[in-house]
């Protein structure tokens, strides 16, 4: 699906189901949603991720938060992609409830992410660091 047929539900839908994805630990189709050679980037460093890069954090991250839930505040359809803000609930592996505010901009192209920058709530991505990462 190429950008210029995509609509704004089109871009809803992926971002629901991208999420989803995430959500529900299923790695394969996370990596089916980005194009080859789509950068990430984060707040939080200022680097960009290859792709492998990103889902290698994410193998980690589901492992780390196997109960993880996003729960989302706002999602808007954008002309090349969409919006979400959301906060991530989950418990860390010590047992603590933990809650972090987080906003992702994803730019898509050919019905692909070609960009994701992702803003996160550095002083509670911060309370990860002790369990490895």
């Amino acid at each position: 699906m190429s950008t210029q047929t995509m609509t704004s539900q089109d871009y809803v839908d992926f971002a629901k189901r991208f999420v989803g994805a995430i959500q529900t630990g299923d790695t394969a189709a996370v990596r089916a949603c980005y194009a080859p050679g789509a950068e990430i980037w984060h707040n939080n460093d200022g680097l960009l991720q290859t792709v492998d890069q990103n889902m290698k954090v994410l193998d980690w991250f589901i492992r780390t938060l196997p109960d993880r839930n996003y729960r989302v505040v706002r999602l808007e359809p954008l002309p090349d992609g969409f919006l979400q803000q959301h906060v991530l609930e989950a418990t860390l592996p010590d047992g603590e409830k933990w809650a972090m505010d987080a906003c992702v901009v994803v730019r898509m192209k050919d019905g692909l992410i070609t960009r994701l920058d992702e803003y996160l709530d550095s002083a509670k991505s911060g309370a990860l660091r002790k369990f490895g990462r």
